[in-house]
């Protein structure tokens, strides 16, 4: 039972730093210092939206519309940090 809360845990942080990442880009192609016209950074970003819009969208259905300002990801992170601290709690516990 030990093993597998691990392997939660290393998904969940995987999973983490994916939505960290997808942040990050996301900024960067904003403010133009990356550029979706260069195949490898275009790559990334639509493998990182693939991986992460199913997420997403569910998230997005209960969020109001804040314009052009996308909490879904802030959701999605709190989410994570919350499911790793059960998943710890119950670990050790």
């Amino acid at each position: 039972m030990m093993s597998l809360m691990q392997i939660l845990l290393l998904v969940l942080d995987v999973v983490w730093y994916l939505i960290l990442a997808h942040i990050i880009m996301s900024w960067l192609i904003s403010f133009q210092v990356l550029n979706l016209h260069q195949p490898f950074v275009a790559q990334i970003w639509h493998g990182l939206n693939r991986l992460l819009e199913p997420i997403y969208s569910r998230v997005r259905r209960f969020l109001p519309d804040t314009g052009g300002l996308d909490l879904a990801p802030l959701v999605v992170m709190i989410a994570v940090y919350a499911l790793r601290i059960v998943i710890l709690n119950n670990l050790y516990g």
